[in-house]
């Protein structure tokens, strides 16, 4: 007696060679189109995110019909966004230009947030009518500054260092915080703890995060040194590779992801690691794809016509936000650091948001949170609305308040290629428009024994120089040193930059000593 066999089902294959040429097709044409859109948004001094959302919006329900509404995989994927965006914000961040600010960027990361973050609930809840739950949320959802959003605005009018310092640290800082809070607002149904053991659980994944940022950042630095790869092209992957490594293991040791990933990105990118500049680039193109594919995406998540309905309560939230409950935090934070008015009143506005809110109202959405569609839709148009109101005016309120000049010289770009065989390295320096080497002669360079200026290209042509040609804005220098003399010889080179040719004879101006 035979048994029956059951037909197998038919296997359906998820993905087609014809698919993918179709899906490499649009993705092409999405990259493309966002490039090319990247010309408008300088031009009109909106940031880049709302033309983003707008090709998100075109392709979707309302514009050609694309329909998209898995929440869980828009969480994952920008997660995964913002790990790349922040490991490219503290790479490309200088140490030296944020060490002033970090107390007063921690504390708005803190306890600014916390302000906001109350300050804006109350207005949710008395003045739109949400619960408390949702009150909160709302609050800590929209509490995070985007410092994507602020500089892609102020790429044409540059601040004095102690703001932008601020405004990298308190940007690259204050996302942990207010993810655990969105989190930990978002399980309020299910699990009942006490405000001061979800205050110092808080506080322990912060401590954690930040350890994990410092061990897996030092030791990808030192590594990085002491190790030649074969190929100058490895070393961006291997970089990224410890950024993730810092964020996985940060989450997996319950600690804060984010403040990992920002905190190792932030010791490699300041770290004397071979071929630095083109580390950064690589970074850049790649938090730059994160950036184009996140907001394109969550622009195909939100239908348009819902979003009528919630514009006014996303207004009078916006308006407790921006006028109340961010001046409120600056000034009450940042009063005993001594800043000038003129400084808090900046940083006031430049509070801008961007793409954190919009994937942190995922969370509660995931979390099945009672009105949180809602919440949803009001954080899309707030973020919309507040960044065509705020971006244009950024520029004008710089210069208004007289902050839009930088009282100091550009630093050099200078990559260091590392000769292993030879023990020395190679110094690629080009000279920025601002630097003050312009008109120094290769001799008063005065290099340390052991490093010497070996190739200079100017005009597309290059030259040996003698020790008595003078440098001009736009030559690239090719020094080469030894071991034993390659950071005196980066800090003589920068420290000329900055002073000029009497660099190291005029007190702290001229200072051969590069804070690091």
């Amino acid at each position: 007696m035979h048994s029956r066999r059951e037909p197998r089902p038919e296997r359906t294959r998820a993905l087609t060679v014809h698919s993918l040429n179709q899906l490499l097709l649009f993705s092409a044409l999405v990259l493309l189109i966002a490039v090319v859109a990247v010309r408008l948004s300088s031009r009109s001094g909106l940031p880049s995110l709302l033309v983003y959302l707008g090709i998100g919006i075109a392709i979707g329900q309302d514009g050609i019909g694309f329909s998209f509404s898995d929440v869980a995989l828009t969480q994952t994927l920008g997660y995964a966004a913002l790990v790349v965006i922040l490991a490219e914000g503290g790479l490309g961040t200088k140490w030296r230009d944020i060490r002033p600010a970090v107390p007063a960027a921690a504390v708005l990361s803190t306890f600014g947030v916390a302000v906001s973050v109350t300050v804006t609930a109350l207005a949710a809840h008395y003045l739109v009518g949400l619960d408390w739950q949702a009150s909160l949320l709302m609050g800590a959802v929209v509490s995070s500054t985007d410092a994507a959003a602020v500089f892609s605005v102020l790429r044409r009018v540059p601040l004095p260092k102690r703001l932008t310092g601020i405004l990298e640290a308190e940007s690259g800082f204050n996302d942990a915080p207010v993810v655990l809070l969105v989190v930990t607002f978002s399980s309020l149904g299910s699990e009942h703890h006490t405000w001061y053991f979800l205050l110092g659980q808080i506080f322990l994944e912060l401590a954690i995060g930040l350890v994990v940022g410092l061990v897996v950042g030092k030791l990808g630095e030192l590594g990085m040194r002491h190790v030649a790869l074969p190929a100058s092209g490895l070393y961006p992957i291997a970089v990224l590779a410890l950024c993730f490594l810092a964020y996985a293991g940060g989450a997996m040791a319950h600690g804060s992801g984010f403040l990992a990933v920002y905190v190792a990105a932030l010791i490699l990118g300041n770290g004397k690691l071979p071929h630095r500049p083109a580390v950064r680039g690589f970074a850049d193109g790649v938090a730059w794809m994160a950036q184009i594919g996140l907001f394109v995406l969550l622009g195909l998540l939100v239908t348009p016509h819902q979003l009528w309905k919630d514009f006014w309560p996303a207004v009078l939230i916006g308006l407790a936000l921006t006028l109340v409950a961010r001046p409120l935090s600056v000034f009450l934070c940042l009063d005993r650091f001594r800043l000038p008015w003129q400084d808090k009143a900046l940083l006031t506005w430049a509070g801008l948001r961007g793409a954190v809110p919009i994937v942190l109202a995922t969370i509660p959405m995931v979390a099945e949170v009672e009105g949180s569609q809602r919440i949803f839709n009001i954080v899309f148009v707030l973020v919309v609305v507040f960044t065509v109101l705020q971006g244009p005016t950024l520029p004008w309120l710089a210069r208004k308040l007289r902050l839009d000049e930088r009282d100091e010289a550009a630093d050099l770009d200078i990559e260091s290629a590392p000769l292993e065989r030879l023990r020395g390295h190679l110094l690629s320096v080009a000279i920025p428009p601002s630097s003050r080497m312009h008109g120094v002669e290769v001799t008063e360079l005065r290099l340390p024994p052991g490093a010497a200026v070996t190739l200079v290209v100017r005009d597309g042509e290059s030259f040996v120089p003698l020790p008595s040609t003078v440098l001009r804005h736009g030559d690239e220098l090719l020094v080469v040193t030894t071991d034993q003399v390659r950071d005196a010889a980066e800090r003589r080179l920068l420290s000329v930059s900055r002073g000029g040719k009497l660099a190291g004879w005029l007190g702290s101006g001229g200072s051969t000593a590069v804070r690091r």
